[in-house]
């Protein structure tokens, strides 16, 4: 083999055995931020069948939690009553309860916050405010069982599409919402509750803001 062609056949044989360089490694993919918290004030409703506690969206839906916190913090709500079950399948309904026709507990009606504002939804446990036209909502509230999104705001339904005012949630007490809910009615009513009033409507001894403990 001539100097030339031994000249490049070591080259080749350096070029080979010379360490393979490794590519950098890939950066490591960015955690997903959680989603921040948004504020709310926690309330327990102590009622004769046992106490449901509420995380109400004082940041969300800072109209409707303010309004209900007026009547918690004037005890308006202390000795009132959850008065009406309206089932809705098997699976889901609504209790309704407040200050009802109290003319000495009512207080003026606030700003209609919909849904479609506070990103909120009528899902399972969700508290919103009673009302007839949109603004007239006062002193009375219901509490969700199950998924009923018919009672959002909803932009391509005709008519009065704003739906209702969700303001929070249940944490603790559902097995009592779920009890007032098959709880006997009677057969009559005012008009838009015929047989959904309870024949014996459950009383609310108190409603107070949850203390937090140091």
């Amino acid at each position: 083999m001539n100097a030339r062609l031994m000249l490049l056949a070591c080259s080749l044989l350096t070029i080979a055995a010379a360490p393979q360089t490794a590519p950098p490694p890939a950066p490591a993919p960015s955690p997903t931020a959680a989603p921040r918290p948004y504020a709310t004030v926690a309330v327990t409703i102590t009622t004769t069948e046992g106490p449901i506690t509420l995380a109400l969206e004082r940041e969300r839906a800072p109209i409707t939690t303010a309004n209900f916190l007026r009547y918690v913090d004037k005890k308006r709500f202390d000795g009132t009553a959850f008065y009406r079950a309206m089932p809705l399948g098997e699976s889901a309904g609504l209790i309704q309860g407040g200050v009802r026709n109290r003319s000495d507990l009512i207080l003026p009606p606030i700003a209609h916050e919909p849904t479609t504002t506070t990103g909120l939804t009528h899902d399972d446990g969700a508290i919103s405010l009673a009302r007839a036209a949109p603004g007239s909502g006062r002193g009375d509230f219901f509490i969700v069982v199950g998924s009923v999104p018919t009672l959002d705001a909803n932009p391509a339904a005709s008519g009065d599409k704003l739906g209702y005012a969700a303001f929070g949630h249940v944490t603790a007490g559902m097995d009592i919402v779920r009890r007032i809910l098959r709880a006997p009615t009677a057969a009559g009513g005012p008009p838009g509750m015929t047989g959904q009033i309870l024949s014996a409507p459950v009383k609310i001894v108190s409603v107070r803001r949850v203390v937090a403990r140091r």
